[in-house]
């Protein structure tokens, strides 16, 4: 039926398709693997802020800039049970080198031993007990160290609408800075 020619040629075709099929086996290489990206990376400055106290692990601990003493707090493990938070502006902002004491049950807001109140501490309540200082006085101070961040001198507070040199002069022995 089939004569020589053709199983000649069907032979040739045949063993043509497996050694071209042997061909792209053998010269399947192991690609390289396509290069990843790296996820561009942020540089983000941080804070050494000082927790003690009633927290769960005091010490010292790195927040991200802007921060303020809630992430701080969180950053130490949160508040222990019965720690006092009243006295903390959680709202505060922080900068490198900051403390943040958190009281125990019973214990005395930070800053007050020497019965000058801390005009990086205080809440606005706190300042009215001082005199010539009222409720809005004690906002606007609130608010300026809120916006500015912490008083760094006392006469700093020359740059608080309001206060002018006789109100500092009966504030300089009632206040401190830390």
């Amino acid at each position: 039926m089939w004569d020589e020619g053709r199983r000649t040629l069907l032979a040739v075709v045949i063993l043509g398709v497996v050694a071209g099929a042997g061909m792209g086996w053998v010269d399947r290489r192991p690609q390289a693997p396509l290069p990843i990206p790296a996820a561009p990376t942020e540089s983000v400055s941080l804070l050494r802020v000082h927790v003690a106290g009633w927290v769960m692990s005091p010490g010292v601990v790195e927040i991200p800039d802007g921060s303020i003493v809630a992430d701080a707090v969180a950053a130490a493990g949160g508040l222990r049970p019965g720690a006092s938070a009243e006295g903390i502006n959680l709202a505060a902002s922080l900068r490198s080198g900051d403390q943040i004491l958190v009281p125990g049950p019973g214990e005395s807001v930070p800053g007050s031993g020497d019965g000058r109140i801390s005009l990086n501490r205080a809440t606005a309540s706190e300042l009215e007990a001082l005199p010539g200082v009222g409720p809005v006085l004690a906002e606007r101070i609130v608010g300026y160290r809120e916006q500015n961040g912490p008083f760094n001198e006392v006469e700093d507070l020359l740059d608080v609408p309001g206060i002018g040199e006789a109100i500092l002069a009966s504030l300089r022995d009632l206040v401190k800075l830390p």
